[in-house]
């Protein structure tokens, strides 16, 4: 990363390792999703842009989620504040989304049943599935020196880039939600990962019944969002690099990087 981080951005790294320490007997039911987990896969990725976010996203796997300590009782403990949401745990200004794929949360309304842990806990959510499937142990550090660092697992390239698409596909008919951001880290992944290695994990995806349908669904939001260079997530990529990167570049680059992926499936 060029420089150093964004000051909002080492707040958020903080915040999520605050929730990391205080979860930590439930630290192996976790999954690190979201733009931390991509900056964390991909690194600059060829990209101009600095890596930035104000949150953290994070996923639970209830099967084996232990009853003790209540996630509830041992963030509020560690000084954080439920907000408007089920899942949305702030502190600092800065936010940790506690989330379940909606494919294995049990019926009922957005927040995630979680036995003694309730239902404010964590939310729903879909096209996080692929996570449960492609992850892996990493090492995420502060950006401070001698600050902490946990092992966790972190969503490997083709989990991140579905959940990804997902979420930008929901967003893009509403102006008010969309984020640029969103887009180009898409294209991140694209760039910042080989094209075999994103195929190969997406195939393990579509073979496997809980990620199935998010992944080909995915896969179809891929094609028509960035498929072409005048495509929809192709605009907002290069909306987001620019001044930094000629528009035109990058443009081409999500469409190429699309086609050779589609390709290799």
């Amino acid at each position: 990363m060029p420089g150093a981080p964004d000051s909002l951005y080492v707040k958020a790294r903080e915040v999520l390792l605050d929730a990391l320490d205080a979860l930590g007997p439930h630290r192996s039911s976790l999954v690190l999703v979201g733009a931390q987990a991509i900056y964390l896969q991909t690194g600059e990725a060829d990209i101009a842009v600095a890596p930035f976010t104000t949150d953290a996203d994070v996923i639970i796997d209830p099967a084996g989620l232990a009853d003790h300590p209540i996630i509830g009782e041992a963030l509020q403990a560690s000084g954080f504040v439920l907000g408007d949401q089920p899942g949305q745990w702030v502190k600092d200004d800065a936010r940790v989304d506690l989330m379940v794929p909606e494919a294995i949360a049990a019926a009922g309304t957005r927040g995630a049943r979680l036995g003694p842990h309730g239902n404010r806990a964590a939310r729903k959510a879909r096209g996080l599935e692929g996570a449960l499937v492609d992850q892996e142990i990493r090492e995420i550090t502060s950006f401070q020196e001698g600050g902490r660092r946990f092992e966790v697992l972190v969503a490997g390239p083709a989990a991140l880039l579905v959940s990804k698409l997902h979420k930008l596909s929901e967003r893009i008919e509403e102006p008010s939600r969309v984020k640029d951001k969103d887009a180009l880290d898409i294209l991140r992944l694209l760039r910042g990962v080989s094209t075999e290695n994103i195929a190969q994990r997406l195939r393990r995806l579509s073979q496997d019944s809980r990620s199935t349908v998010v992944t080909a669904e995915a896969l179809q939001h891929l094609e028509g969002l960035f498929a072409r260079p005048a495509a929809a997530g192709s605009i907002l990529a290069s909306r987001a690099a620019a001044g930094l990167e000629p528009e035109d570049t990058i443009r081409a680059s999500c469409s190429a990087l699309t086609e050779e992926l589609l390709r290799a499936l």
